[in-house]
């Protein structure tokens, strides 16, 4: 199981930080009201990820690379060019093969995959 507690504060290339981490046995929904794995909270360069409990390590690590991806490509003003035309198929496609790539997500491997796709460090 992923420890949640090794994502608070991690900082992240682009001038992010995850704020948190938690699991919630709650259903969760998107912002236009649809079924969701996971959901995140942007308040200024904070990430805040909420992700349903009862996932695979697999999932789960597919699900915080797919909403660091998707939340950092949206929260900033000009993304790298390599995501800037991404849907939530791609991005979804994106946590799959970062997974694949760089093994079970922690604060080091979400910053390979960022780097990968553009993301810098500040």
């Amino acid at each position: 199981m992923i420890d949640a507690v090794t994502f608070k504060n991690a900082q992240l290339h682009g001038g992010f930080v995850i704020a948190d981490v938690v699991f919630s046995d709650e259903p969760l929904v998107d912002a236009i009201g649809r079924v969701a794995t996971a959901r995140t909270r942007i308040v200024g360069r904070a990430l805040s990820i909420t992700i349903r409990s009862g996932l695979s390590d697999k999932e789960c690590s597919v699900t915080l690379y797919h909403e660091i991806l998707e939340a950092m490509t949206v929260a900033i003003t000009n993304p790298p060019a390599s995501v800037m035309e991404f849907n939530e198929g791609d991005f979804e496609r994106a946590g799959y093969e970062a997974c694949e790539q760089f093994g079970a997500a922690s604060p080091a491997s979400l910053n390979r995959m960022l780097q990968s796709y553009g993301f810098r460090e500040r």
